[in-house]
C-alpha cells in the first residue's frame, strides 16, 4: 500500500530483481512483476511450493519452515521496500505466498477446498477487513508487509472452519 510520504524511486524489472536475492525473493521469483494483479500471481505461487513441501515435511517441520518464512520475509521485504521507496509495494508478494501457504497447510484436502480457500484469501488481502485494514496502514517495514496477509490467512481459515462444519 502506497502512503503518502511512499514515492516509487522507479519501476522494478528483472534487472532489480536479479540485483539482490532479497529482491527476487520478495517479488515471489518474478511473479510481482505482473502488471495485473500481482498478489493474485504470489499467491499463485504457494500452490507449487505447498504441493512440493507438504508430502516432504512433518507437520511440525512444515510450521517450523513457515516461521522461518515469514521471518525471512520480514527482513527481505523490509530490504526490497526500501531500494524502491514504497514499504509495501504491490510486486512485493512474498508475504501473499507466505500466508496462503499457511493457509494449504489447514485446508481440508481436495481441488474444490484449496479453490474456495483461494478465493476467501484473496478477498480478505484485497478488501482489508478491520483489523487488517488498521495494521496495514499503520504498521510499516517488512513486519507490516507480512503482518497483514497472515490476518487475511486467519478471515480465510476461520471461514473455510465454519464452511466445513456446517457441510459436516
Amino acid at each position: 500500500m502506497t502512503t503518502s510520504h511512499d514515492q516509487l524511486r522507479f519501476k522494478p524489472d528483472w534487472r532489480f530483481l536479479f540485483s539482490h536475492p532479497a529482491h527476487l525473493l520478495s517479488f515471489g521469483f518474478g511473479a510481482g512483476l505482473m502488471p495485473k494483479g500481482p498478489g493474485t500471481a504470489g499467491t499463485l505461487v504457494a500452490f507449487p511450493m505447498y504441493w512440493f513441501l507438504a508430502p516432504r515435511l512433518t507437520d511440525a517441520m512444515f510450521l517450523l519452515v513457515l516461521i522461518w518464512a515469514f521471518a525471512f520475509g520480514v527482513w527481505v521485504c523490509d530490504i526490497t521496500g526500501k531500494a524502491l521507496g514504497v514499504h509495501d509495494y504491490g510486486g512485493i508478494v512474498w508475504d501473499e505466498i507466505v500466508a496462503f501457504t499457511l493457509v494449504l497447510f489447514f485446508t481440508p484436502e481436495g481441488v474444490a477446498w484449496q479453490v474456495l480457500a483461494f478465493v476467501l484469501f484473496r478477498y480478505f488481502d484485497i478488501v482489508k477487513p478491520e483489523p487488517i485494514r488498521h495494521f496495514d496502514k499503520t504498521w510499516r517495514g517488512g513486519l507490516g508487509v507480512m503482518f497483514d496477509d497472515i490476518l487475511a490467512a486467519g478471515y480465510a481459515l476461520l471461514c473455510l472452519a465454519v464452511i466445513k462444519s456446517i457441510l459436516g
